[in-house]
């Protein structure tokens, strides 16, 4: 009897999910270079794949935050043309459901990055 453990098959299934997230998150950004204006800057941060692989949040940050609005709709309006370049271009085996949201924690983690450098600065500044 083989004593080394074997994957279960919710493993390999987390792990096809995992590469499937990774995959619509690469193509989300090749999409958004080729499609969005240069007004602002559109960067897919994460991706959140339901289990059955038929629905897709794409977590994405935008510079300048004044520019969030209008990036969104973009996003929002070309997510059916988004679709259909991922039929042409990913090797998915479920083709998902697409939405676009802000992700507001990659936000809140830069903000508190300035602040630590500013509290950083001032406290040597002290010294």
């Amino acid at each position: 009897m083989d004593p080394r453990p074997r994957p279960t098959r919710g493993v390999q299934h987390g792990d096809r999910t995992m590469k499937a997230a990774e995959q619509l998150m690469h193509h989300a950004a090749n999409y958004i270079a080729m499609e969005a204006g240069r007004e602002s800057l559109i960067t897919p941060t994460r991706t959140d794949l339901s289990p059955d692989r038929k629905n897709a949040t794409i977590y994405v940050t935008v510079f300048p935050d004044t520019a969030e609005k209008i990036a969104i709709e973009f996003l929002m309006r070309h997510k059916d043309l988004f679709r259909k370049y991922l039929k042409d271009h990913a090797r998915l085996g479920v083709l998902p459901y697409i939405k676009f949201e802000l992700d507001y924690g990659e936000r809140n983690r830069q903000r508190m990055d300035e602040l630590s450098n500013l509290l950083d600065s001032e406290t040597s500044e002290e010294l």
